[in-house]
């Protein structure tokens, strides 16, 4: 079976950026890849801003025709009720967003999301249109206790996707909580490692069609300097990058590993 999957390249800003700061940014990073003759069918570039963010990010990408995607960092489980500062899918959706993030490690360890609630997160982006980001990945006391480093990002793996069908639209993010923020960084090596390990518990789950089909990303400390050996691997289809993305040249150099992959 022979499948291309696009990389994809996927900037998290966390809690950065007000509206105006995003509006900048979106052009800011346009103006730089165009300048560069990115191709956006050969990398596609997404971004992951605040809520508050989503409407102006929305209005400058579809006024200036960009390419950029862009998505929200979290969702309800509920589509609409009495859930106090919580954001519906649907509102998500609304602002013609692509991508929604689920479970990223912040959300699992800050605001204590388990297995059965990201997989409800899960379910409520499928539900209103949304491509979910799963993010899945190991605290460093969890990879040393275990003799498979794969496990735990392959038990929420199975708990999150328990009822999402064959040849859904879903990305999968790798990553390793010791990694992320620290400037550690996984090897290109153990982040193969896990990936693989995904894509095989996929190809389980769902089938190996759609395991071939689905991109997996990693994140963890991602920078200009190591991603094109990260990008190597065969079962590594892009970043989720955090810190980096806030800078314009570092994310701009991200996305365009290609010129770089013989550092």
């Amino acid at each position: 079976m022979v499948t291309t999957r696009t990389p994809l390249m996927a900037g998290n800003w966390k809690m950065n950026f007000n509206h105006l700061q995003a509006i900048a940014f979106v052009q800011k990073l346009a103006w730089t890849l165009k300048d560069a003759k990115h191709e956006y069918e050969q990398v596609e570039v997404a971004v992951f801003p605040p809520f508050t963010d989503l409407r102006s990010v929305q209005t400058i990408v579809q006024a200036d025709k960009l390419d950029i995607e862009y998505g929200a960092q979290d969702l309800s489980e509920h589509d609409s009720g009495a859930y106090t500062g919580d954001i519906s899918g649907e509102f998500i959706a609304q602002l013609g967003a692509r991508y929604v993030l689920v479970g990223h490690s912040e959300r699992r360890t800050i605001h204590g999301e388990s297995d059965e609630v990201c997989k409800a997160k899960v379910d409520a982006a499928i539900r209103h249109g949304l491509v979910p980001v799963l993010c899945v990945g190991e605290s460093l006391e969890e990879r040393e206790s275990s003799d498979n480093p794969a496990d735990v990002s392959i038990a929420q793996l199975k708990a999150a996707l328990a009822d999402v069908k064959p040849g859904t639209d879903i990305v999968i993010a790798y990553e390793p909580v010791w990694a992320i923020g620290t400037g550690k960084v996984a090897t290109a090596e153990q982040a193969q490692e896990v990936c693989a390990a995904i894509r095989g518990a996929l190809g389980e789950l769902l089938g190996e069609e759609s395991a071939a089909q689905t991109r997996i990303l990693y994140g963890g400390s991602v920078k200009p300097a190591n991603v094109a050996s990260i990008m190597r691997e065969p079962d590594i289809d892009g970043a989720l990058v955090g810190g980096a993305s806030l800078s314009i040249d570092d994310f701009a150099s991200i996305i365009r590993y290609h010129s770089h992959v013989g550092t």
